[in-house]
């Protein structure tokens, strides 16, 4: 039950009808791009870095810069 010869050969030809010849190196080359970030993407852990500290931080020199800008503008 899975994709044979005669399958592949068809899917081939549908797909240089629609990008023509010249295009089919790229479209492989995005094609293994893909599968491959999606592959990586799987057996890597989520790492998602939350740093509260970091964006108050980030807060509170945003408010320095504004207030020094008030400042400038006022004098």
């Amino acid at each position: 039950m899975g994709i044979g010869t005669t399958e592949l050969i068809l899917i081939l030809a549908v797909v240089m009808i629609i990008f023509g010849a010249g295009k089919l190196p790229e479209v492989g080359s995005a094609l293994g791009k893909g599968i491959r970030g999606f592959k990586k993407s799987l057996n890597e852990k989520e790492e998602i870095n939350i740093t509260p500290v970091a964006r108050e931080e980030e807060r509170v020199q945003q408010e320095a810069a504004t207030q020094e800008s008030q400042k400038t503008n006022v004098s």
